[in-house]
Order: C-alpha cells, then sequence, then structure tokens
C-alpha cells in the first residue's frame, strides 16, 4: 500500500509539471488565435497518445522481464531525475534564471503577435500544430511517467491515477484562473520531482543488479533524505559563486518553497 502511494504521489507531482508547461502554449494558441484551434490540437495530440500508449506500452510490460524493466527503468530514471536536479540546484544556488512561466507565456505570445497572427473563427493549421506538438511532447513524458513507474513498482493503476488527478487539477486551475499558472511553485515542484525520480530510479536500479535494500519499500524514504542532504549541500556551497541578484532571487523562491511545503 505504502508503494502505490508513492508512485501516485510521484506521477502526479512529475505529470503535473509536464501538464503545466503543455496548457500554457495551448493557453497561448487559445488567446491569440482561438480556442477551436488550441482544443482541436491538443484533442489530436490526446487521441495519438492514447493510441502510441495502447501499442506500444502494453507490448513493453508484456514482454519485458519485470527484473530487466526494473534495471532499464532505474537507469532512465536517475538520468531524468538528475537533469532535473541539476537545473533546480542551479536555479535554486542563483547560477541559472529562475524559470517563470509568466515569462514563458508573453515571449509566446509576442511571437505570434510579431508573426501577424490574430483571432479569427475558423481552424487555423498553424495554431492546430502549435496545440497538437506542445500537447504530444509532454503527454509522451507523461506516458513515459507513467508506464514507467507504474510497471517498475507493479502498480501501474496508482501511476494512471496520479497522472489523470493532476491532468484535472491543471486544467481546472487553469479554467478558472484564465492566465498561466506563474502563482504554481515550478521551481520547487521539479525540485522535488527529481529527488523522487532519483530516488525510485536508483531503488529499482538498484533491484535490477541483485541489491536487497534494508526493510525493502521502506528504505526509499533514506534515500529521498539521503538526496535531499546532498542536493541541499550542493546548494549551498554553490550559492557563494552567484551573481547577487541571481541569488537573492532564488534563496527567496527557496524560502517560498519551504513555506509551501
Amino acid at each position: 500500500m505504502g508503494t502505490q502511494w508513492a508512485v501516485l504521489v510521484a506521477a502526479f507531482l512529475a505529470s503535473a509539471v509536464e501538464f503545466v508547461e503543455a496548457f500554457t502554449i495551448v493557453l497561448v494558441v487559445g488567446i491569440t488565435i482561438n480556442w477551436r484551434s488550441a482544443f482541436a490540437g491538443a484533442a489530436a495530440a490526446a487521441l495519438a497518445l492514447a493510441a502510441l500508449v495502447g501499442v506500444f506500452g502494453t507490448a513493453l510490460v508484456r514482454t519485458v522481464p519485470l527484473e530487466a524493466l526494473r534495471f532499464a527503468v532505474g537507469i532512465l530514471l536517475v538520468l531524468f531525475g538528475l537533469k532535473w536536479l541539476k537545473k533546480a540546484i542551479l536555479r535554486f544556488a542563483g547560477l541559472k534564471a529562475m524559470h517563470d512561466e509568466e515569462a514563458i507565456y508573453e515571449e509566446q505570445l509576442a511571437e505570434m503577435r510579431a508573426r501577424g497572427e490574430h483571432h479569427q473563427q475558423r481552424f487555423d493549421p498553424f495554431g492546430v500544430v502549435t496545440s497538437f506538438k506542445s500537447v504530444l511532447l509532454e503527454g509522451l513524458e507523461v506516458a513515459f511517467i507513467v508506464i514507467t513507474f507504474g510497471s517498475a513498482a507493479d502498480s501501474i493503476g496508482s501511476a494512471i491515477w496520479g497522472a489523470l488527478a493532476a491532468g484535472v487539477l491543471v486544467v481546472l486551475v487553469g479554467a478558472l484562473a484564465r492566465a498561466p499558472l506563474q502563482r504554481v511553485p515550478e521551481n520547487t515542484l521539479k525540485f522535488i520531482v527529481g529527488i523522487m525520480l532519483t530516488s525510485f530510479g536508483t531503488f529499482w536500479g538498484g533491484e535490477g543488479i541483485g541489491i536487497a535494500w534494508w526493510r525493502e519499500d521502506l528504505f526509499l524514504p533514506i534515500l529521498v533524505v539521503f538526496y535531499l542532504i546532498i542536493t541541499g549541500l550542493l546548494i549551498l556551497w554553490l550559492r557563494q559563486y552567484a551573481p547577487a541578484k541571481h541569488a537573492e532571487v532564488a534563496a527567496s523562491e527557496s524560502a517560498a518553497g519551504e513555506a509551501l511545503s
């Protein structure tokens, strides 16, 4: 039961990040061109994703031995998690600009207006393709997270419910706010997800090569704490090399993330 909840939470957090990014692009298309084109592209991408996952996802789960799958998934998750952690560490240390969803929204909006895009009632090919591409790319990452988490932990249902809950929440919040989700602490969210991906990857990769973890699934929280300590120390060490302005922004967002957690 504990593993199922851990998979659900991990899938929810990781999927929420991808849904936020996809929603930002769809929002730009809807406001700048029209909602018909935005929704058409998003719906087409959802159908394509369902077909891809239905064909390749099921085949992957049924044909690959669980031990080999856990090892492969563990390596992939560690690499994926370390990639997210690297960005999060650099941002919280002040060595990299914070990810700003509102700034991305404004940039996308300015680019579309510069091309002369404007509101119209008919389907717009550019709007449909832009929405399709964003939802498909982010959706593939969600599908990867769901399949790998669910298969490796033998709890595909929990991963699916976590991803669905994240998708519904992002859509509902976005529909109510009608604005970019700039209030979501995405940098903090990516940091947490990076910790979880790396921890799960280490755990499953170790199982794949025959490591018997102490207390089995109960060892996962120990891995999480271990990576939290390591990344925290790295952030404190690197912050001394950051420009003063970036360091202040990173420190303020880090404090905000701690207050929310």
